[in-house]
């Protein structure tokens, strides 16, 4: 099995490639195991080269909600109607027993919701 380091955006779309031409690979197969191997590579090199920015709390529940169709009033049924407004509009922080219901309702996880972060200014 030839495996090559992915140091380059060259190197990415040629492991890409291969990894899509693989992809429907036996499990236990020699193919499956090189598809493996290059999908650890090809996941190691994008978060080098694309790393993903740390939300704050309202940032990670307006991602948990944009990508799993949630609404508002979906976040109101967990937290509270006005809650929910006010948590949203940066108006209220987030308080350990929203953050609690949050992470048994929705499943986010409880250190994504806690932090400082910058509420609206009052005015």
């Amino acid at each position: 099995m030839e495996i090559f380091p992915i140091r380059t955006d060259e190197d990415h779309q040629t492991a890409v490639v291969e990894i899509e031409r693989l992809w429907d690979a036996k499990p236990g197969s020699e193919a499956f195991n090189r598809l493996d191997v290059l999908a650890t590579l090809v996941d190691a090199y994008e978060a080098r080269r694309w790393p993903l920015e740390t939300l704050d709390p309202v940032e990670t529940l307006r991602a948990e909600m944009e990508l799993n169709g949630r609404s508002l009033s979906d976040l109101g049924e967990v937290i509270g109607r006005n809650r929910a407004t006010e948590v949203l509009k940066r108006q209220r922080p987030l308080t350990l027993a929203m953050v609690r219901k949050l992470h048994a309702a929705w499943r986010i996880p409880a250190d994504r919701l806690i932090g400082e972060y910058p509420l609206a200014e009052a005015g």
